[in-house]
């Protein structure tokens, strides 16, 4: 791996009161970073959180953990790929490595619906985004030491490649994602030296403006999803071949000449009984149609990895839109998934009510409802904001199953009786 395409700036590490410096080792800093995020909580966590099916439903479901390991490996043949056809775009595969696993790691339970649930209760505190707590584990909150909670110290292109967006909350208008907190302004300034991204832009598309490494595993990302969401769709028998045609003579009738082809194109991969192995050759496709053009912004003199664009052949960008209109209609658009869904987000939203309502609505001695170390930061915490925020990390720490079990212990009476600690 050439030292050319990475530089001092790349591998500076955010340090605060929160991230101490690195000291020296035999790894570089990017396998540091790599090793930092695999072998935390947080990363094992998302075995137990839904990608699409809920933990537990099925026995071959990809989880958010398996998604995001899919994630690396595609990420890492498009920076094989790309080397092939330009070799002076020596793309650290550990580093990306690091970006891909840690990408989905502020994702909390139940999936988008959680997401909603918590950022509609954070209304007033800050919001909530999955981007933007992935950030907040990585500076903030993945490491539980003696002295509190503590970020990992990560590398300036590690913070770079995760952070998708980069448009405050304050700044979002009327949308409702894709943010990230007031607060991380200043990993935008040690990013880029400067927070007001739009002013130095000159454009308020700022999340657009994406490292090459952070917009490599965003293709990896649509491509694992949307592919792989289609076989775990299959394989439940949400996707049969009967819906598809229905389909097909249906809503498919306003698709365009390329996602027509696809579509035949996977109703014969059905018919074959060939759809898995006939994926794995579409993701292949996908990976080769990516390449890259030289690009000139005002980060291109202090880093290479901004002086790139990736680009996405027409024909493997129709394909994805085919799958993720398919898995968005067929899939999640089912009534099963939306019941399991909707009761996932009540669940969320059951316990995320009692929490704030007993933290951060009464001027009593809050009850002992979280565990005791999270309980006395809440209670030591003088400002609402910031012990709402500190809810929020718990809640949406939580896997699945946890947050289940923390419902039923507070709201059924047969959970957890009385009687069984006798």
């Amino acid at each position: 791996m050439s030292d050319d395409f990475y530089g001092p700036f790349d591998r500076d590490c955010f340090c605060d009161a929160f991230n101490g410096a690195r000291k020296a080792d035999y790894r570089s800093v990017f396998h540091q970073d790599r090793d930092r995020i695999m072998f935390s909580p947080a990363f094992r966590r998302l075995q137990a959180k839904t990608q699409v099916f809920q933990a537990g439903e099925y026995d071959f479901y990809r989880t958010r953990l398996t998604h995001s390991l899919e994630v690396s490996r595609i990420a890492e043949s498009i920076a094989i790929w790309l080397r092939k056809a330009n070799p002076e775009v020596q793309i650290d595969t550990q580093l990306l490595e690091a970006i891909s696993l840690a990408h989905d790691i502020g994702h909390p339970p139940f999936g988008h619906a959680g997401e909603r649930v918590l950022n509609d209760l954070m209304k007033d505190y800050g919001g909530f985004e999955g981007n933007a707590q992935t950030l907040r584990i990585l500076t903030r909150t993945i490491y539980n030491r003696s002295r509190g909670r503590g970020g990992m110290s990560p590398s300036r292109a590690l913070l770079d490649g995760v952070l998708k967006y980069k448009r405050l909350y304050r700044d979002r208008g009327g949308d409702s994602n894709h943010f990230i907190y007031d607060d991380q302004e200043e990993i935008l300034t040690f990013c880029f030296g400067e927070g007001d991204l739009a002013k130095k832009l000159n454009s308020p598309n700022v999340n657009a403006f994406q490292s090459l490494e952070c917009q490599i595993m965003d293709l990896a990302d649509d491509v694992a999803y949307s592919c792989f969401d289609i076989v775990d769709g299959v394989k439940a028998r949400f996707l049969s071949l009967d819906k598809l045609q229905a389909w097909r003579e249906g809503k498919g009738a306003d698709l365009d000449a390329l996602q027509q082809k696809h579509l035949d194109e996977l109703i014969d991969m059905i018919k074959k009984n060939k759809l898995q192995p006939l994926m794995n050759g579409v993701i292949g496709d996908l990976i080769q149609s990516a390449s890259v053009k030289l690009e000139e912004n005002f980060m291109t003199s202090r880093t290479h990895r901004h002086g790139y664009r990736l680009q996405r052949e027409e024909t493997a960008q129709a394909r994805i839109r085919l799958h993720k209109t398919l898995c968005r209609q067929l899939v999640f658009g089912s009534s099963a998934l939306q019941q399991i869904e909707f009761k996932g987000g009540q669940i969320l939203r059951k316990l995320a009510q009692v929490l704030f309502e007993n933290y951060l609505g009464t001027t009593s001695r809050p009850v002992v409802l979280i565990p005791g170390e999270v309980h006395g930061m809440v209670c030591e915490t003088g400002d609402v904001v910031a012990r709402a925020r500190l809810l929020c990390d718990y809640l949406s720490g939580m896997t699945d199953a946890y947050a289940l079990r923390n419902y039923k212990r507070l709201f059924d009476p047969d959970y957890g009786s009385i009687s069984e600690l006798i």
